[in-house]
C-alpha cells in the first residue's frame, strides 16, 4: 500500500475530484488547506519577497494499491498541470499498515 501526496492549486481540486471518483475501486481523498511558497523558476534573481510570498495551496492525499499508483499519480499530473511554473508537486510513500477506525479492518 502506498500513501500518494500532492499539492496543487486550489482552483484544480474540483476537476481532481471528478476524475478521481471515475476510477474503479479509488476509494477516498483527504484534503487539507494551507499556504505555501516555491523558490523562484530562475534562482539568479531570487528576491527575498519571492520567497515569503504565500498563496493559497491543497494537499491532497490518498491510499492506494501498489498496483493504482501509476494510475493515480497520471490522474493528477494531467488534471492539476496548468503549463505555468509552480503548479505543484506529487509524491508517493510507503505504508506499512492502515486500519480503518470503526472495526480495526485492514485497508
Amino acid at each position: 500500500m502506498k500513501e500518494i501526496r500532492a499539492i496543487i492549486r486550489p482552483s484544480r481540486l474540483n476537476q481532481l475530484r471528478n476524475a478521481l471518483h471515475d476510477i474503479h475501486d479509488f476509494f477516498s481523498l483527504g484534503v487539507c488547506r494551507g499556504e505555501g511558497f516555491s523558490a523562484p523558476i530562475s534562482r539568479h534573481q531570487t528576491l527575498r519577497e519571492e520567497l515569503t510570498d504565500f498563496t493559497d495551496k491543497i494537499l491532497v492525499t490518498a491510499l492506494v494499491a501498489d498496483d493504482m499508483v501509476d494510475t493515480i499519480v497520471d490522474v493528477i499530473v494531467r488534471e492539476c498541470q496548468t503549463g505555468m511554473p509552480h503548479d505543484g508537486v506529487v509524491w508517493v510513500v510507503s505504508v506499512e499498515a492502515a486500519y480503518r477506525i470503526h472495526d480495526k479492518g485492514t485497508l
